[in-house]
């Protein structure tokens, strides 16, 4: 395994040019040390600045299980309470009834939910809360004006799987119970024990030289690119939001790896740690998620309808492919196509960053899908 890494490069450098994919950054790593790490291509096509194995990326939903491992430390320490109502941390929120039906006139009806949200359901996504962009329904409600946590839940909790932003909401329960905000406790109980420098909301600006820009496939094909902003950060969500290099995230999967362990320091606890990466979720399954405008997501994610889900990640069940990461192999992805996936079987974790729309674009998910293959064959 990973003797083919010349193999892995030659790859990856045909599959980058300007109207496929503008540049690429992969990594390869074991539970101890890092395997592959190279660049390729451009992170500003216009300005014509070759990616580098430190380009900043835009992490969005690969912020999820950051903020995943984030509260399950606050479980290990018994400070947050799995079978907790949300309510229990944040006094003031309000849980949105259960969607029954959407009116032609664009309003709904709908009933009480059975139960409560609790916690582990915002870890697993069984709250029933979903963007917007991914139901018809909700999109609609969200065009009349509808603020996000006033959407209805699509199911009762721990009914169903729906994703959304429900880490958004762990977000702030992390806040509320460490006293700090998302950013400063992430900082200081994951990103500095993982050395994790180049990882955050907000870049500095002696940092954006490095930050790659983002493209936009048109319906044509064509990718435009966007130039980024004098001032490069997020607003702080637990969903979305992070900055971070493939060398970066490679660092905090490895942590997984090595059972919540960063050299002889535990951050977590194995069992926590376990936790996290067992299916939660029962006999449901990950659906197939929809996004109601085509150019922002195509179908995803990839082992959708068979795949289950833990706290933070979706969970291998069934290989579709022999010769790619083994049955119980952690994995999610954020929107702009960056990927990754955590083989505990095979003890391996690989990150795959692009900067693109659609999410799960075709030419980018065959280069992941390539770059999976050869990692296994080497």
């Amino acid at each position: 395994m990973m003797r083919g890494r010349q193999t892995i490069s030659d790859f990856l450098r045909t599959c980058v040019t300007p109207g496929d994919v503008p540049c690429v950054v992969a990594s390869v790593a074991n539970a101890g040390d890092l395997l592959y790490l190279e660049a390729f291509g451009k992170s500003a096509v216009g300005s014509n600045i070759d990616a580098t194995p430190d380009t900043i990326f835009r992490l969005a939903s690969m912020t999820k299980p950051v903020t995943s491992l984030a509260a399950m430390m606050l479980v290990d320490e018994g400070r947050i309470t799995l079978d907790a109502p949300i309510t229990h941390y944040l006094a003031d929120y309000l849980q949105p009834p259960v969607l029954t039906k959407l009116n032609p006139d664009g309003t709904y009806e709908s009933r009480p939910a059975r139960r409560s949200i609790l916690i582990r359901d915002l870890l697993a996504h069984t709250s029933g809360i979903s963007y917007s962009f991914l139901n018809p329904s909700l999109a609609r409600l969200s065009e009349r004006g509808t603020p996000e946590t006033a959407l209805p839940l699509l199911h009762d909790p721990g009914a169903g799987w729906a994703y959304g932003p429900s880490t958004a909401i762990l977000g702030r329960i992390v806040a509320a119970v460490s006293g700090e905000t998302l950013d400063d406790f992430c900082k200081t109980r994951i990103f500095d024990s993982l050395g994790m420098a180049d990882t955050g909301y907000i870049v500095p600006a002696e940092k954006h030289p490095r930050v790659v820009t983002q493209h936009n496939r048109n319906s044509e094909g064509t990718l435009l690119e966007r130039p980024n902003p004098p001032k490069i950060q997020s607003r702080g969500r637990g969903d979305d939001g992070l900055f971070s290099t493939a060398s970066d995230y490679v660092a905090f999967l490895q942590l997984f790896l090595n059972g919540g362990r960063c050299g002889s320091t535990h951050l977590i606890s194995e069992s926590a740690i376990r936790m996290m990466m067992s299916n939660q979720i029962g006999n449901l399954v990950v659906d197939v998620l929809l996004a109601t405008n085509r150019s922002l997501a195509r179908p995803f994610p990839l082992g959708a309808r068979k795949d289950k889900f833990g706290f933070g990640f979706q969970i291998e069940t069934q290989p579709s492919h022999p010769e790619m990461r083994s049955p119980g192999s952690l994995s999610w992805a954020g929107i702009f196509n960056t990927y990754f996936w955590i083989d505990p079987l095979k003890e391996l974790a690989a990150v795959v960053m692009m900067q693109l729309l659609p999410g799960n674009d075709e030419k980018a998910v065959d280069l992941f899908r390539g770059f999976e293959r050869l990692v296994y064959a080497g």
